[in-house]
């Protein structure tokens, strides 16, 4: 069930679940785009397909917030905003095993397989490979799990799986990244959970969204 967190004439916030594709693909299966379009047209009676602009996306298997554009002005000013890194994107994360302090910086380099569909992340630069930085804070910890707050200081592709991943702490449920075993609804625990970022335009307040956690047992260990 995609979550309504907030909108106005300009934007659109959600809660994606996990396993819910962003737009289309190869799958044919229903996703984000699709349901934003009837979503708009029904509830402003709109004739006709509504627009509704990507701003940025979110892997299938992860959950949380996403901005969607309800105008072309909106899309092209928020692609603006994401592109000059002016917002602030806010993930938390459930890990098996503890990074090494309870707060530092990760900082790689890392590369995309466009065959494979994954990312590598090495100590020092490769070819074609771009670096990545995030910042982490140990939230809480409950019976073998550690909860983290990320924040991104880089967009790059699988970034926090990948750099997770890297350090020995893949996310839980990431078989992609070296988890033991998925979880039961296919999903990885990593919640896109805070977006801050300026508006669309420039005469309305900056937009700070939360997203609650998916109501699964792993997310119920922790308190949102």
């Amino acid at each position: 069930m995609i979550q309504v967190l907030w909108e106005d004439n300009h934007l659109l916030a959600i809660n994606k679940p996990a396993g819910i594709g962003v737009q289309g693909d190869q799958t044919g299966d229903f996703h984000v785009l699709e349901w934003a379009e009837r979503y708009i047209a029904e509830k402003y009676n709109k004739p006709g397909k509504a627009f509704v602009g990507l701003i940025h996306r979110i892997d299938r298997p992860v959950s949380g917030v996403l901005i969607l554009a309800k105008t072309s002005k909106a899309l092209a000013r928020m692609n603006e905003v994401f592109r000059n890194k002016t917002n602030t994107k806010i993930y938390h994360a459930i890990t098996s095993k503890a990074l090494p302090d309870e707060e530092g910086t990760l900082t790689h380099h890392i590369s995309k397989d466009s065959i494979t569909h994954r990312a590598h992340a090495y100590n020092t630069a490769r070819h074609n490979s771009k670096p990545g930085i995030l910042h982490y804070k140990l939230l809480q910890s409950y019976a073998g799990k550690f909860l983290y707050e990320i924040t991104l200081e880089s967009g790059r592709f699988h970034q926090i799986r990948v750099q997770l991943s890297k350090m020995g702490c893949p996310i839980l449920g990431d078989i992609k990244y070296g988890a033991h075993e998925p979880l039961p609804d296919k999903s990885i625990a990593l919640h896109s959970r805070r977006l801050i970022s300026p508006h669309a335009t420039t005469t309305q307040p900056a937009i700070d969204v939360t997203a609650p956690y998916p109501k699964t047992q792993w997310w119920g260990l922790f308190k949102g």
